[in-house]
């Protein structure tokens, strides 16, 4: 069918009109309000691409987006700027596409990115934290580690113990204390590494949470195998679980049993 052969380049000698003609017929006839193909209004915008008539492509893209806005679509036009090299409309669809949708953090991220790779770290930072300021976020961990993770490539350490120091404000996940004392081992500062799983291991036992301070207590025992001495060496020993016989076990031979 027409709509078909739509979607393939035409040759020279083909009716360009016809073809336009199609897309515009399949998009009067489908009710946006209650349904659309995305992939449709792509692929008009690429058509007129290579007709070489790249207003064409912003007005149908732009008119996509105005009349039912979907991630495909806010995606695909920030593409095609990106391959136009034209930054400033790239950031200005991210900005539709956050005002479509707050919570989705892939979406600020990738932008927060863009703006990383075109130097401006200041954008790429206000981003960032506009972006932990949102009261609903669909990932917020991949958030945070991926604004942790560009301050650290900044090598701003301090930013990166601000940033840790609010996320444990907001959780005391053991994954998190982990995560904050392997950096701190990760830049040498061993004795800043040792008194957050000092911390750490203290919040678990308080509140009586032993499997994450079995977690925390081996991430711990690696840090001073590798960085500690005879002395931090035997205190963790001390902390770390042992396993105890029990007498007339019929589930297992033996039990862990948190020192706590």
């Amino acid at each position: 069918s027409s709509g078909i052969n739509a979607e393939w380049p035409l040759r020279p000698g083909e009716d360009f009109d016809k073809t336009r003609e199609v897309y515009r017929t399949c998009l009067n006839i489908i009710p946006h309000k209650k349904f659309t193909f995305g992939k449709i209004w792509l692929m008009f915008a690429k058509f007129e691409i290579r007709q070489k008539d790249l207003s064409a492509a912003r007005k149908i893209l732009g008119t996509a987006i105005g009349k039912c806005p979907k991630p495909k679509l806010f995606k695909g036009y920030i593409d095609l700027e990106l391959q136009m090299r034209e930054f400033d409309r790239c950031r200005k669809i991210y900005e539709k596409f956050l005002e479509f949708d707050m919570s989705n953090c892939n979406t600020w991220i990738k932008f927060a990115e863009l703006e990383s790779l075109l130097g401006d770290t200041d954008r790429a930072r206000a981003v960032f934290n506009l972006a932990i300021r949102q009261p609903l976020l669909d990932m917020p961990e991949v958030l945070w580690k991926a604004f942790i993770d560009f301050e650290v490539e900044e090598e701003e350490h301090d930013r990166v113990r601000a940033l840790y120091s609010s996320l444990l404000q907001r959780t005391k996940h053991v994954k998190v204390w982990v995560s904050f004392a392997k950096f701190e081992a990760s830049i040498e500062e061993g004795a800043r590494a040792r008194a957050i799983f000092r911390e750490a291991d203290k919040h678990l036992q308080q509140n009586q949470l032993k499997e994450e301070r079995v977690l925390c207590l081996e991430a711990w025992k690696d840090f001073e195998m590798e960085h500690g001495n005879a002395q931090s060496q035997e205190e963790i020993n001390k902390k770390m679980p042992r396993r105890v016989k029990k007498e007339k076990s019929t589930d297992c031979d033996s039990a862990l049993i948190p020192l706590l």
